[in-house]
């Protein structure tokens, strides 16, 4: 699917060297702008999907954008995944590697009825281990990850295979060399 949207590539913005030095981020704060490509990202990750998901589970932040769109063109619900400490009701938490450290991530323990078939969305998928703790999340709920979308995906740094591996069917709408 990433060679025919080098449309909406080219509506990505690269900031060399941030967060810190030898990292290219990749910003779709550009794509976001454009009320075209925007409409297009979004139906075109519709179209991707292999079956109708009951939930899209979206990751902080910037999957929160994506997925909210998505949610709404599907007609299903949006379970939201957030980092720990920021949810109201009783949660459930998965911790996960960084680089440098750990992090965790948290859903409200009701967010998901066993059995609903979800489906896992984030702005970029680099080396998988937020996307990993998300579907490791929703899976310990009783939902049903099959399928995930990103916007975004760098090869070189394995998350999209990591996925896979779990029985995840990923697609992604582009890709860029590098970190």
């Amino acid at each position: 699917m990433t060679g025919a949207n080098e449309d909406l590539k080219a509506l990505v913005r690269t900031i060399p060297d941030f967060p810190k030095p030898g990292i290219q981020f990749r910003d779709i704060t550009t794509l976001l702008l454009d009320s075209d490509g925007f409409a297009d990202m979004i139906e075109r990750l519709a179209d991707s999907l292999i079956e109708r998901p009951d939930l899209v589970a979206a990751i902080e932040a910037r999957g929160f954008v994506v997925g909210g769109a998505l949610a709404a063109r599907l007609g299903c619900g949006l379970l939201l995944i957030r980092k720990d400490g920021k949810l109201p009701c009783k949660t459930i938490a998965e911790d996960y590697a960084l680089e440098y450290g750990s992090d965790r991530l948290t859903m409200h323990v009701d967010a998901c009825a066993p059995g609903a078939k979800v489906l896992l969305i984030d702005d970029l998928i680099a080396t998988g281990g937020t996307a990993l703790a998300a579907a490791r999340l929703v899976r310990r709920a009783g939902g049903e990850v099959s399928q995930a979308r990103f916007v975004i995906d760098l090869p070189e740094l394995g998350g999209a295979e990591a996925l896979r591996a779990e029985g995840i069917e990923v697609e992604s709408l582009m890709s860029f060399e590098g970190t």
